[in-house]
């Protein structure tokens, strides 16, 4: 009966440890010591993490790896752009990383050399492909994947049944849009017009060579200021931080045969940048805003130390059971400089999706 006794407090004991240790397992050094923007993590076919992001190098972009998403080595440089012969010559923005067919793809923002009527924001997306995926990655084409007319920023991949889905953003630049919030800020004084970007989705050539079809207009800023969305996507122009809204940083995933597009609003480099999503039954809309939107957004109201939390991508744990919301914000402590934080996520049975963050070490 004593042996029992005891072998059954071991047995407790151990569980105890168990779920603690499964506890410190679940936590983030948040924020993680990468200055990045925009972060991308592609869980590779090897196991292995791999993250990506905005800035860390000029004129292209470097990478990190980790085998537990927790402890990150720095891989260097990756990709160059802005050579003598480059489509592409600066403001290099928002990688995204895809393994596909035994190769690995990456996917980019950058200003175009052709550029005949001296645009300040001349940003088209590009694909350079490597065979491991530390690079060196070099351009498939020597030309941007196609050209809309307008500029275009943040490439997020979809592959379903052999078909490739491209989802971008448009600039704010050069797209002036009426809506009440723009009468609202006029005749407040505030702005003379208010641009806004908007997030298109459209299939793609399985080469990567170009689109089929015509872009489709997925989200956009509410136009009316009842919609229950335009408080938080309007914060950047109602606190009079800058006369844009933007609908960026797209981001989608299938859950229960329902597609959840992430996305990010208000201005990147202010404390507002937040983020929501919206839920579809087809690849290509129509699109529905959540209710519970914000999922994303800064914490310093609470009492925390986290703003101009965004562009968020999504990664998964090692038995692919659990969700991470990775994505880019600034704290007290590091001032204008965007660095890196991973918080868990999940979709509940109701199909609510649930960021739980942002969180913070101390």
């Amino acid at each position: 009966m004593k042996q029992n006794t005891i072998l059954s407090l071991v047995a407790l004991a151990l569980l105890f440890l168990g779920c603690d240790t499964n506890k410190q397992e679940k936590q983030f050094n948040n924020p993680l010591p990468v200055q990045f923007g925009d972060p991308y993590i592609l869980k590779a076919s090897d196991d292995i993490y791999y993250m990506i992001g905005t800035g860390g190098v000029r004129d292209g972009f470097k990478m990190y790896s980790s085998a537990d998403i927790k402890e990150w080595n720095d891989e260097g440089a990756i990709y160059h752009g802005n050579t003598d012969s480059s489509w592409c010559v600066a403001n290099f923005w928002a990688p995204e990383m895809y393994e596909h067919n035994d190769k690995f793809y990456l996917f980019y923002s950058a200003d175009w050399r052709e550029n005949p009527t001296n645009e300040l924001e001349n940003f088209r997306i590009g694909v350079a492909v490597a065979d491991k995926p530390t690079g060196p990655y070099t351009d498939l084409y020597n030309r941007p994947i196609f050209d809309p007319g307008y500029p275009i920023i943040d490439a997020n991949l979809w592959f379903e049944d052999g078909r490739v889905f491209l989802y971008y953003s448009r600039c704010c630049y050069k797209n002036p849009v009426e809506s009440e919030l723009a009468d609202w800020a006029r005749q407040k004084g505030m702005f003379d017009e208010i641009e806004e970007s908007w997030i298109y989705g459209v299939e793609m050539k399985p080469d990567f060579s170009g689109i089929i079809g015509e872009p489709q207009l997925l989200l956009r800023p509410p136009v009316s200021m009842d919609d229950e969305q335009a408080e938080w996507e309007s914060r950047s122009v109602t606190s009079g931080e800058i006369n844009r809204r933007w609908t960026e940083g797209s981001y989608i995933f299938k859950k229960n045969d329902i597609y959840y597009m992430m996305y990010s609003a208000n201005y990147f480099g202010g404390q507002n940048y937040a983020v929501g999503y919206a839920t579809a039954n087809d690849p290509l809309g129509p699109f529905t805003k959540a209710a519970n939107n914000p999922v994303l957004q800064k914490n310093v109201e609470q009492g925390g130390i986290v703003t101009g939390t965004g562009h968020n991508s999504v990664t998964w744990s090692a038995n692919g059971q659990e969700m991470y919301c990775v994505y880019h914000g600034r704290t007290s402590a590091t001032g204008d400089d965007r660095v890196v934080f991973i918080d868990h996520m999940e979709v509940r049975d109701d199909g609510t999706l649930i960021v739980n963050g942002p969180t913070t070490a101390n």
